[in-house]
């Protein structure tokens, strides 16, 4: 049995993502593990009713990884039970005319949840010190910048009540180049597919480093960055799973009274 499941440690300093093993598993079985994700999941939804109406704290949960890492599976698998009038997904594709011209975090605002909701960022505000700096569209001095101005954004968040939970979804090169391959065979899913994607993986390198940098920079106390070994979808499930229950019952929620005029109604009403 799974009955006292690792949970993952924000990272601190400077991580090296390549003696992070992406297969670790910490002793979980795959059986035990989905049993304790179902529960989880089900604690989530109660968590996030609490959370809407309290409606004093947000919370913003941000997902990055390479492509195939698994973004869309966890959103799917672990935030199900959420409801939908209290959730928001945001993917961030390439950005727009309108979004150009304005500072690279100007889109990013309006996608911040409100109060008593959750927000989802399917990729997010790090595409721009990723895979801009990877292709060389901004020299390493902006990608700093962008860093520098990632992390007074981020704490912003959080000092107007924000919650800021950001994982890297880390993968396998060699288990990539196996869902890549699951993915060309199945007809639900090759239509996404393109040439870019194959160049991409060209690329790994550069991404890690990125990455590296990215996490490095901006991993903060309050705006944690976790490191989730993906090549077991299961696993990964379970460990954001794991976190996201940890950080709401970490804010000792009760459900509010009934308005003053409701409370009183309801007196007369009894009264009648």
């Amino acid at each position: 049995m799974a009955k006292d499941v690792h949970l993952l440690q924000p990272v601190e300093g400077r991580p090296r993502l390549d003696r992070i093993d992406p297969k670790e598993t910490h002793g979980l079985e795959e059986k035990a593990a989905k049993a304790v994700l179902q529960r989880d999941v089900q604690a989530l939804s109660e968590l996030h009713d609490l959370l809407y109406a309290n409606g004093k704290r947000a919370l913003l949960i941000v997902l990055q990884g390479m492509d195939s890492a698994g973004k869309d599976g966890t959103i799917r698998h672990v935030l199900q039970g959420l409801s939908p009038q209290g959730t928001v997904v945001s993917p961030f594709k390439q950005p727009t005319e309108l979004e150009l011209s304005h500072d690279f975090l100007w889109r990013v605002h309006q996608r911040v949840p409100a109060k008593g909701t959750i927000g989802i960022f399917n990729r997010s505000h790090y595409e721009d010190v990723l895979v801009v700096r990877v292709h060389h569209l901004i020299s390493d001095k902006v990608a700093r910048q962008r860093l520098r101005a990632i992390r007074h954004f981020e704490r912003q968040l959080t000092e107007s009540g924000v919650i800021v939970r950001k994982f890297f979804l880390h993968l396998s090169r060699e288990e990539q180049a196996i869902r890549f391959e699951e993915r060309r065979q199945d007809r639900r899913k090759n239509w996404k597919m393109s040439a870019a994607d194959f160049h991409e993986t060209q690329l790994w390198d550069q991404y890690q480093k990125a990455y590296q940098a990215a996490i490095e920079a901006t991993s903060t106390e309050t705006c944690p960055w976790y490191v989730v070994p993906s090549d077991h979808r299961w696993y990964r499930n379970l460990a954001v799973a794991k976190v996201l229950v940890h950080t709401l019952r970490e804010l000792k929620m009760d459900w509010p009274p009934p308005p003053a005029d409701a409370a009183a109604a309801a007196a007369e009403e009894t009264k009648g």
